[in-house]
């Protein structure tokens, strides 16, 4: 099947999609299982919050360090190289993540499978985006996201029926059967044609080595910065800033990971329809910022 023939729904998409499903699942579980977690670990309130805090970061910086690392690799060795080894690497995070009895222990195993972590979007994503044809990428990549956001959503509601170690268990398992499942998807035609040649690839400092290019980078950071505000401070740690506000009643952060990322599921399949619609995606993103403003200000208004 050629780049032309491939669908929305055809197999790479679907598998991308179900392989930042377990990423999200993975990735999110610790704000949805912090709480109990912690507390398992025998700490009060006032140490979940700042060790929780402690661990959120500790996993960032294995994201940060995992997105270069793959990145390099991915383009050095491929997408699906960079994809199985990744997957390997959350998953046996996450299974390690079942056993721990300190919270240093929990920080280092959320550094490691922080940086397994890293690969599966980016290569997923790429591995798309080069093998479907640029008519199709919008809607294509849209998919893969708000499909894979669910994964969040799957999180909570097994949190609700299992012990936060056997969620991890389930992540790192569902790992391995991705494994399985990638075994069928080819490599980018893309990746293909440039493999044996001599042009430049995985150079992270070509980055800096145009203002054209420098600027495209950071813009992209700094786009995506106030989502993870959002999801990683605002909403995972809800219940302190609702004991601070005064807010009456309980609060689950974890039910709050689980609304957003069910709205942030229908948000990005949208977008992807708008951007396709439009013909544009920065008139897509234009109106996604005018509705986050928009729900900003009613926020406060509550």
């Amino acid at each position: 099947m050629t780049n032309r023939q491939l669908g929305v729904f055809s197999f790479p998409v679907i598998v991308a999609a179900l392989g930042y499903f377990v990423d999200i699942y993975d990735l999110l579980l610790f704000s949805i299982i912090r709480i109990p977690s912690l507390r398992s670990l025998g700490l009060d309130d006032a140490h979940i919050a700042k060790q929780g805090l402690f661990i959120i970061n500790i996993q960032m910086v294995g994201l940060l360090i995992g997105g270069i690392i793959w990145g390099i690799l991915g383009d050095k060795k491929g997408r699906l190289r960079v994809l199985y080894a990744s997957i390997i690497l959350y998953s046996i995070g996450n299974i390690a993540n079942g056993f721990v009895q300190t919270v240093g222990q929990y920080a280092i195993v959320r550094f490691i499978t922080g940086i397994g972590l890293a690969g599966e979007l980016g290569a997923g994503i790429t591995l798309v985006t080069e093998l479907l044809p640029k008519e199709k990428r919008g809607i294509g990549t849209s998919m893969v996201a708000g499909i894979g956001l669910t994964g969040a959503v799957v999180a909570f509601f097994l949190k609700e029926e299992f012990d936060w170690r056997t969620c991890y268990f389930i992540g790192g398992g569902l790992g391995f059967v991705l494994l399985l499942v990638r075994v069928g998807v080819l490599e980018s035609g893309m990746f293909k044609n440039i493999e044996h040649s001599n042009v430049s690839k995985g150079n992270f400092f070509m980055l800096f080595s145009n203002g054209k290019r420098l600027r495209k980078y950071l813009s992209s950071i700094l786009i995506g910065l106030p989502t993870w505000y959002v999801i990683g401070i605002l909403i995972t740690f809800s219940k302190e800033f609702g004991t601070s506000m005064r807010v009456r009643g309980a609060i689950d952060p974890g039910k709050a990971v689980m609304f957003a990322y069910a709205a942030i599921s229908v948000g990005d399949i949208l977008a992807g329809f708008v951007s396709h619609w439009l013909k544009s995606r920065k008139k897509a993103l234009c109106s996604i910022y005018l509705l986050r403003y928009y729900g900003a200000q009613h926020s406060l208004v509550f």
